[in-house]
């Protein structure tokens, strides 16, 4: 009967500690919350744009834009664990951004919203995001992030590329519905 209970008590201190060191652990890495690639300020500005399609794709295109630059920067740096670290943060931000961007166009494209004007802007800007993608050195820390950005380069640059020659030929024939924020039944 003594045997039986040690072995009780050690079965509840092992529990006890196993409990504790699941405790103290943080999250493991799929659990942790998806990084926002925009700030609050930005968030906002995409919001406000959001009726106006346009000025939402040019707003895209430009945090795009910033987030290459950002991106460039940090390749410059002196190369460390904490820079490789940051440009497989960054390259995550910059692939959300590019899937965001890629989601929203899905949407102006359903609603036939002239967006041409913008989609030329995007499409001019897609070569020196790839020259950026392309130019940053080789590290393991980062392949599989900078292998998923550049995935999302090609299906953003293609979709682009689609939906304005969509757009230039549909308001070729619709040339009624030029410069609207969304096709209005008839």
């Amino acid at each position: 009967m003594h045997v039986k209970t040690n072995w009780i008590v050690l079965v509840r201190y092992f529990v006890a500690a196993l409990v504790a060191c699941l405790l103290c652990t943080g999250p493991s890495q799929a659990q942790r919350e998806k990084h926002e690639p925009l700030t609050a300020a930005e968030i906002e500005e995409i919001r406000d744009a959001g009726i106006v399609p346009e000025q939402r794709v040019n707003l895209y295109t430009k945090y795009l834009g910033e987030h290459a630059d950002a991106l460039k920067a940090l390749a410059a740096r002196r190369k460390s664990a904490a820079r490789a670290d940051a440009l497989d943060e960054q390259i995550q931000n910059l692939t959300a951004l590019l899937d965001e961007t890629g989601s929203n166009l899905d949407v102006y494209s359903d609603h036939h919203a002239d967006i041409r004007k913008s989609l030329k802007k995007l499409t001019e800007a897609m070569p020196h995001l790839l020259e950026i993608l392309k130019a940053l050195p080789v590290e393991h820390a980062y392949d599989l992030s900078l292998k998923e950005a550049l995935e999302s380069y090609q299906d953003l640059s293609t979709q682009a590329d689609q939906m304005l020659k969509e757009q230039t030929e549909y308001f070729k024939l619709h040339k009624d519905e030029k410069n609207q924020e969304r096709a209005e039944p008839k």
